[in-house]
């Protein structure tokens, strides 16, 4: 268990600017990693292995991307007890995301807004974070089951037109390769101009095209497989999440993630922030994300892999997201509200589930 209580930092980081409070906590993680401070957020795992994408998971509860962008605290992560942890999303080259302020909590919803727009420093910086890590080293040196699993999530630059968003894709895709155990193309934040235009059918059979092409040339370069993950929007309708789990079928995508934040606000009427820009996290996108995952498993059939993400902020929460058709889960908002101990909290609730 955690030496130090969630409960008695929350209050602190609460009266900062959600940012702020963001900055200083993972600047926080990163230097204390590895270190005995770690004590303060450091959580036994719970053992729930499963088997997808042929990755050996050893529980059902990861880390959404987004948290951790320029993969700066992958230690500090590994030791709350996750069973797989994905950071990002990084673009080929470094850029500030859009203007600030661009985030905001709504916590009698337990909810964030965000309008960050892909802040990253850049594919070097994120690969050589990656590599420093001491994550990687043990992974290099004992690759066997029951260590986490490592996702590295990628995207394009604010300043790559959309039609040249496949490039910018391809070179994250190349860049992370040897160092995943698998990549997540992120085509579903709201916060990049036109990004979610690359859900549309023409677009995204283009990318998927491209993605497997250089995947399949990858493997045979590195002498591995990286499986390739989709991560989706929840501000789909039913016809829309047909015509991407087809696409995901038709080119044999290795899974999908559902979903990213929602533009919707109706959940959050009436409150601060609530008309604020961006993308919507939290307990209000539960059932938002909950029905796209019941879509996808309708359309992709029982054995075919989900990471459900969305709204998760309790063990029912996440047994909810099982049972809408994911076979693992993420949490992000969950952390900034409940703390480190929510990780364990779900872990043990799926195992009952």
């Amino acid at each position: 268990m955690p030496l130090l209580p969630y409960g008695l930092a929350r209050p602190f980081l609460f009266n900062l600017d959600p940012e702020t409070a963001h900055e200083l906590t993972l600047d926080a993680l990163a230097r204390t990693q590895g270190t005995p401070l770690a004590w303060a957020w450091c959580n036994g795992r719970v053992d729930d292995p499963v088997t997808l994408a042929g990755l050996h998971f050893p529980n059902r509860i990861g880390l959404a991307a987004g948290l951790d962008k320029n993969a700066r605290a992958i230690d500090a992560f590994a030791s709350m007890g996750f069973g797989f942890v994905e950071v990002g999303t990084v673009t080929p080259l470094a850029q500030p995301g859009n203007p600030k302020p661009r985030m905001f909590r709504l916590p009698q919803a337990n909810a964030l807004i965000n309008r960050l727009g892909f802040n990253n420093a850049g594919l070097e910086a994120f690969v050589r974070n990656v590599r420093n890590s001491r994550f990687q080293a043990k992974r290099d040196a004992n690759p066997a089951p029951g260590r986490m699993i490592l996702g590295l999530n990628i995207g394009k630059n604010a300043a790559t037109p959309i039609e040249r968003a496949n490039d910018d894709y391809l070179a994250c895709l190349a860049g992370v390769y040897p160092y995943a155990d698998y990549v997540t193309v992120n085509i579903s934040s709201p916060n990049t101009k036109n990004l979610r235009d690359l859900q549309s059918d023409a677009a995204l059979d283009a990318l998927l095209s491209a993605l497997k092409s250089r995947q399949s040339e990858l493997a045979e370069q590195h002498g591995k497989r990286v499986p390739l993950f989709l991560k989706i929007a929840p501000d789909l309708e039913e016809t829309q999440v047909q015509a991407i789990a087809d696409a995901l079928l038709r080119h044999a995508m290795d899974g999908v993630i559902a979903t990213n934040t929602t533009l919707s606000r109706e959940a959050v009427k009436g409150m601060r922030h609530a008309e604020e820009a961006g993308g919507l996290s939290g307990s209000p996108v539960l059932e938002a994300s909950n029905r796209v995952v019941r879509a996808l498993r309708a359309s992709l059939g029982k054995g075919f892999p989900i990471i459900g993400v969305g709204g998760i902020l309790s063990g029912a929460d996440a047994a909810a997201k099982i049972e809408a058709g994911a076979d693992v889960v993420q949490i992000y908002t969950g952390l900034i509200y409940k703390g480190p101990a929510l990780v364990s909290d779900i872990a043990r609730a799926l195992t009952r589930s």
